[in-house]
């Protein structure tokens, strides 16, 4: 490993550091934007403004709640490159993957098709729509360290005559991989089969979200790296699956075709979703798209170095993780033996660090093995993840001894 090289934290527009348009925790390190985002300032404002417009006459905002969702629905759509008119809002990737399972034609017996990198509520759903069709979930096993054509043959493989729907992450939650959609997304267009891609992380962390994504349907978050209001996600549908998809509350717009259906939900609060161009808008003007993927990008690199040579220097043990495809802002390091050996281990870990030691952090499994899942944003700096390596690194070696 060469000379480290932390980059330079980044500043707001008027000499103030990034964190400074955000209203996070002074008392904690925030190094998980990538499981719940944090919210400009700016954004909190204009959700804020939108719910006391909303209380104060709500006769009023609900009938003419329809044009505005609308209008966020375009601006939205413009950023991830994709048509408006193809474009839906919901509340969350998971809930745009239960529009679908609940929107597909019945197919008795159907297999579901999932890999073992699938985030666990998708794939819940996924195994509730296989016992409705009295069929079954497939889960197939993808090396962490498969590059895409190892990956896709993997998938690829394991499709049958029986299968009738494939689930496939585009960057996984567990396991801070990039999945090849493309390459599966010809072969299933090719046979017929129905590919749904959960894109939780990528709006935000790929210049282009949807390129080469040959699917029929693709979800993904608005308030992970995107920055937007909790409870903001797109669901994008292509092809004739569009016509049969509907929101899961039946409400006045159901007779509406695909999407504008999705825009009327009720007495839903959907202000994050008219706040969500805020935050887009907020750091295209402070830094742009691009320059804030750079810097994540190069903090990441740092931080997973130097957290993971931390790691080995302390336990002698290697802490690098071969991932296969890795992705800019989500890295893994692999923790001391005998730590995070399963969700449920690696979630305690989580809460324990928070608690002890005001550090937000994820801590994620696969295949027995423990990591610590970095995710970066701008509002991030270098001496974040020195804090990590210097005071929790130690601490996470003693916890593996059992002190």
């Amino acid at each position: 490993m060469g000379t480290l090289v932390a980059p330079e934290p980044l500043l707001l527009r008027d000499g103030r550091p990034a964190a400074a348009g955000w209203s996070l925790d002074p008392g904690m390190r925030h190094l998980n934007h990538g499981s719940f985002g944090a919210v400009p300032l700016v954004a909190q404002r204009e959700q804020q403004r939108l719910r006391e417009e909303m209380d104060a006459s709500p006769v009023v905002w609900f009938p003419g709640l329809p044009r505005r969702v609308a209008a966020a629905r375009a601006a939205i759509a413009g950023f991830l490159r994709v048509p408006a008119d193809l474009t839906a809002l919901v509340p969350n990737a998971s809930a745009g993957a239960s529009a679908v399972y609940g929107s597909l034609p019945h197919r008795d017996g159907g297999e579901v098709l999932v890999t073992d990198h699938g985030y666990g509520a998708v794939t819940m759903g996924a195994a509730r729509l296989a016992r409705r069709w009295g069929g079954a979930v497939r889960t197939v096993h993808v090396p962490l360290g498969a590059g895409p054509e190892e990956a896709a043959a993997a998938v690829t493989g394991a499709v049958t005559g029986r299968t009738a729907l494939i689930v496939l992450d585009r960057i996984t939650s567990a396991t801070a991989r990039y999945l090849p959609v493309d390459l599966v997304g010809g072969f299933a267009r090719e046979r017929g089969v129905p590919l749904l891609v959960d894109a939780a992380h990528v709006p935000g962390l790929d210049e282009d979200p949807l390129a080469g994504a040959d699917c029929d349907a693709w979800v993904g978050n608005l308030h992970k790296f995107g920055c937007a209001p909790r409870g903001t996600a797109a669901l994008v549908a292509r092809g004739e699956l569009r016509h049969s998809l509907y929101p899961l509350i039946d409400s006045w717009g159901a007779e509406e075709p695909f999407p504008e259906r999705f825009d009327t939900q009720g007495t839903l609060d959907v202000t994050g979703y008219l706040a969500a161009p805020t935050a887009l808008d907020f750091v295209a003007e402070q830094w742009s798209w691009a320059g804030a993927r750079r810097y994540m990008g190069e903090l990441a690199d740092y931080a997973e170095q130097l957290i993971g040579a931390a790691i080995t220097a302390a336990t002698g043990e290697p802490a690098a993780a071969d991932v296969g495809m890795p992705v800019n802002a989500l890295r893994l390091v692999r923790l001391p033996a005998g730590l995070g050996r399963t969700r449920l281990e690696a979630d305690a870990l989580r809460d324990r660090l928070a608690a002890e030691f005001g550090v937000e952090a994820a801590f994620t499994s696969f295949g027995g093995t423990g990591y610590f899942r970095l995710s970066t944003h701008v509002y991030n700096t270098a001496e974040d993840y020195e804090y990590f390596a210097e005071r929790c690194v130690p601490v996470l070696c003693a916890w593996a001894r059992g002190h």
